[in-house]
This record gives structure tokens, C-alpha cells and sequence, in this order.
């Protein structure tokens, strides 16, 4: 059995159907076929309840399915590692969620490059679900999200909970005055959640903030990114709870006010590779805290969740 067998064999139990799966291998239908059956014939198992259209996993099958996807992710670590420790590449791919944007990670960049000029980072925009997948497939090195998810192969260090605010058309009236708001003073309003997908996101925090409280905005509208949803804010279709790093974020049309709840926050969390222990990941690290410290702005201390 070789790592390709694997490769094939999870395209087709994804895909469910040998011509997809082919496809997306980019070879030909006749050939997967046969590699896959050589693989059953090879453990002397069958993997496919062939009859099923779509194709189906036996219990067997998915079995081999959960471990084959662990051996593919720990295959495509050590690779990543191993080009990272030999320095074939001073290169850092980045991945960030859009609203990390706002707050520290501008100034966490210029300052990385100019520490590190030696070092070429790549910054990519996905969800934290994405670097989740990208940290394993060796796509990345390093993410910045705001979601938990627990993942054997993937180290996750909170940096600091981010206090959540509401953003107000401006002349709102519970924006008159008033220097905090309750989260039940805002359930008569149409709510503005971001993004709309991928999920779970950043959205899903601000929904479970009101259901762990037993309340329901009366409406919520779902939008693809923060910009949008101020945009909507600015023009009366509602209001938005959203990080207070958005603060910076001067516009002339939306006001915001502070939330009365110490508890309701969104992480900041730095994501790796479990076993990437390199000096450039810990140099990152170390460098937040000093500018964290240096901005005045509270964090928590370096230990890794």
C-alpha cells in the first residue's frame, strides 16, 4: 500500500462516484479503478458497497477512511516541517479571518518583516475552518481566527479575548447618550451577522451570545463580510455586534457603544502545526506580546490552549 492508494481512495469516498473522483484526481476513470481494487485485494477488505448509487463506505471502509485522512495530514506536516527546519525556503505562508484585519495583525506584519527581512511572508484571507485544513495540508504555517476547534494536529494559543461592541446608524436612538447596551436592549432590532458563510464563524458567536441569554433578535439578516454589514448599518437596515478593534474603523455614519457584559468577547487565536516548534513560529509569537505590551493592550499570558 502506498500514500497514492490513499490519495485515490479518499477522492472517491468524498466524491462517492468513480468519474468525479477521477476527475479530480486528473487521471482516468479505468486506472482509479483498478488502484482501488488492487487496494481491497492488498488488505483483503472491501471498502465500497458497489451496488449503492452513490457509492457508499462500508463500515470497514469508513474505518480506513478516518485513519487515512490522519496518515495524508501528518504526511503533508512532515513535509511542510522538514522544508521549514532545512531553511530550503525563508518563506511564511499567513493565514488570517478578514476582521483580524482591524485590530493588531497590520502592525504584527510590518514589524515581522522588519525584524525578519530574511523571511518572505504570504498573507492569505480564509476562514478559520480553511487554516484548520490548510495548517495540515502544509498549505500554511501559521493562522489568525477567531474560532475553537479542537484538532489533535494543530496547536491553537489564544492572544487575547476581544471585547465586543454594537455598531448604531448614527442618531440610532439607543445610541443617544448612552455609553453601554445590553444585548437584551437590542433584540427588538434587526440583527446584521457576518460572515454569511463559511460557518462557523465569527456569526456563530454573536447568535450563541444571545441564546446563551435566552433571547432572539426579532431579525437577522446574514451578510458575507464586515464591510458589508456596516454599509447596512450606516444605511438603517439594522444594527451589528461586532470586535471592538472595528472601532478604528472611522466612519462618519455609524456609532458605537460598548456592550455591559465583560463576558462577551471573540478570541484572537494563533493557530500552527502541533509539532512546528521552529524559531520563526516562536519569534512571531514572542513579537505580539511585546507589541500587545507596547500598545498598552491586555492579553493572556503565553500559554497555548
Amino acid at each position: 500500500m502506498e500514500l497514492r492508494h490513499l490519495r485515490y481512495f479518499v477522492a472517491v469516498a468524498e466524491e462517492r462516484n468513480f468519474t468525479r473522483a477521477a476527475e479530480r484526481l486528473h487521471i482516468a476513470q479505468p486506472p482509479l479503478s483498478r488502484q482501488i481494487q488492487q487496494l481491497e485485494e492488498d488488505l483483503g477488505v472491501q471498502l465500497f458497497e458497489r451496488q449503492s448509487r452513490p457509492l457508499r463506505l462500508t463500515d470497514t471502509g469508513r474505518f480506513f477512511y478516518t485513519h487515512a485522512l490522519r496518515v495524508l495530514a501528518q504526511t503533508a506536516e512532515l513535509e511542510a516541517m522538514t522544508r521549514r527546519v532545512g531553511q530550503i525556503e525563508r518563506k511564511m505562508q499567513v493565514g488570517f479571518v478578514g476582521s483580524t484585519l482591524y485590530g493588531m495583525l497590520p502592525r504584527i506584519i510590518r514589524r515581522f518583516r522588519s525584524e525578519h527581512s530574511d523571511i518572505e511572508l504570504s498573507l492569505h484571507e480564509m476562514s478559520t475552518m480553511d487554516q484548520i485544513k490548510a495548517l495540515k495540508e502544509g498549505r500554511i504555517d501559521v493562522g489568525f481566527g477567531r474560532i475553537r476547534h479542537e484538532d489533535p494536529a494543530v496547536r491553537r494559543v489564544v492572544l487575547r479575548e476581544e471585547r465586543m461592541i454594537v455598531a448604531l446608524p448614527v442618531g440610532h436612538p439607543l445610541g443617544e447618550g448612552r455609553q453601554e447596551l445590553s444585548l437584551h436592549e437590542l433584540v427588538g432590532e434587526t440583527l446584521i451577522i457576518f460572515p454569511k458563510a463559511p460557518r462557523p464563524s465569527y456569526a456563530d458567536q454573536v447568535l450563541a451570545a444571545f441564546h446563551d441569554r435566552a433571547l432572539k433578535p426579532r431579525r437577522i439578516q446574514e451578510v458575507r463580510e464586515l464591510q458589508i454589514a456596516l454599509g447596512l448599518v450606516a444605511a438603517g437596515e439594522g444594527i451589528s455586534v461586532v470586535p471592538s478593534s472595528v472601532h478604528g474603523l472611522k466612519r462618519d455614519d455609524v456609532t458605537y457603544v460598548e456592550l455591559d457584559d465583560p463576558n462577551l468577547v471573540s478570541p484572537i487565536i494563533m493557530s500552527m502545526r502541533m509539532l512546528d516548534e521552529s524559531a520563526d513560529l516562536r519569534a512571531m509569537q514572542e513579537m505580539i506580546y511585546r507589541l500587545y505590551e507596547e500598545a498598552g493592550i491586555a492579553y493572556l499570558p503565553p500559554t497555548q490552549e
